[in-house]
């Protein structure tokens, strides 16, 4: 006998998900020398951390991995608590419940597969964006309020979508005839959207994104991902 990297056998591809999620916490978190099948059923919150930029870095092909401020947003969804602070949730450890089998509050995905699709979104569609560090991307569209509601008209960002498996959308500002600020989140663009028409050319088509955040003008910033228009036929 020899021993191999962790296998999962599946039926269906709608297990394929949860086949990924079983294998990533049995690379990172087994022990070589251990009973076989068993592994941790909860871990440190920076070793889980740790994995999902490696992951990340591994899936998408880039050399731009997560940051700290990811790091946040991460732990506050996993764990879903937006009171603690960034060095209470490095004492933390997450469940592999909490990874891989908890609905998310309000939602109707788990932790796993949310990033999972994020995952393959960014690696289809937007790894050139994510390797120019023009996504925010793991952001809450209360924090993306708090930035963008004292910037200028049509100062925008970039973030993944809370509400959706594999979107991106975009958020800006937008003053009223009374003056008064309000941040918008354009309706999140899928793999399928992005396949149709880019992300780059789909910001330049919208007319009240002007500056991505916080002061770059969207064509200096976007320029180089735009495709050439093909003009009409005479």
């Amino acid at each position: 006998q020899v021993l191999s990297l962790p296998i999962v056998v599946i039926v269906h591809g709608n297990q394929d998900n949860n086949a990924k999620a079983t294998v990533l916490w049995d690379n990172a978190f087994s022990d070589i020398e251990r009973v076989p099948f068993v592994v941790a059923e909860r871990v440190p919150w920076d070793r889980m951390c740790d994995t999902l930029n490696q992951k990340f870095m591994a899936e998408v092909q880039t050399t731009k991995g997560l940051l700290t401020e990811h790091y946040f947003f991460l732990a506050q969804k996993i764990f879903n608590d937006h009171s603690a602070s960034l060095e209470d949730f490095k004492s933390r450890q997450v469940s592999w419940s909490q990874f891989n089998k908890e609905i998310l509050p309000g939602r109707g995905f788990t932790f796993w597969q949310w990033f999972d699709g994020v995952l393959d979104l960014t690696k289809r569609c937007l790894k050139s964006y994510w390797s120019d560090r023009l996504i925010r991307g793991f952001i809450s569209k209360q924090y993306v309020c708090k930035l963008l509601s004292t910037e200028p008209d049509g100062t925008f960002l970039l973030r993944f979508s809370d509400s959706e498996i594999g979107g991106v959308t975009i958020a800006y500002v937008i003053r009223g005839k009374d003056g008064e600020t309000r941040v918008e989140n354009i309706q999140p663009f899928s793999a399928k959207d992005l396949s149709i028409r880019s992300l780059g050319d789909r910001i330049r088509d919208l007319g009240q994104l002007r500056n991505l955040y916080p002061n770059t003008p969207k064509d200096q910033a976007f320029g180089s991902h735009y495709n050439s228009e093909q003009g009409g036929l005479g």
